[in-house]
């Protein structure tokens, strides 16, 4: 009885320490591909499906627009189409490029921003839109 005593907890404690190495390893990990946790903009961002919570008055719908060749990492390679497309911190950054458009106009925010990719056999190209709004006073809205 004793030895099965002796076993249990040797099994236990083997648990805890495969958790305890386990929970040391998933906290040094470290994401490949970097997670934008919401950048802090010049102006507010409303994407297709939301809406500030505020009156506003629209300015001027902004677009920003590229169009590329392709590099031969992104040309297709045996039928496929490989390494295409934008990662978030170059969605990030065309995000940042729109809002600060929208700052030098006097807008308080975007809304209705939406991006959009496309890609052919030799280019590849992306856009982002969205609308440039101006917050309205209170006294402005009860007038």
């Amino acid at each position: 009885m004793n030895n099965e005593r002796k076993l249990r907890t040797l099994r236990r404690s083997a648990w805890v320490g495969l958790i305890f190495l386990t929970l040391a390893v998933a906290g040094c990990f470290r994401p490949a591909i970097p997670i934008s946790m919401s950048p802090n903009y010049p102006v507010d961002v409303f994407y297709e499906n939301q809406q500030p919570d505020r009156p506003f008055m629209e300015l001027e719908w902004l677009e920003y627009k590229e169009e590329v060749p392709l590099a031969d990492q992104q040309k297709p390679q045996k039928g496929r189409m490989v390494k295409r497309g934008n990662n978030i911190e170059q969605k990030d950054l065309l995000l940042a490029r729109l809002t600060m458009q929208a700052k030098k106009m006097g807008a308080d925010a975007l809304i209705a921003v939406r991006y959009q990719y496309y890609s052919s056999a030799t280019v590849h190209g992306y856009s982002m839109r969205g609308m440039a709004v101006k917050y309205q006073k209170e006294r402005e809205v009860g007038q």
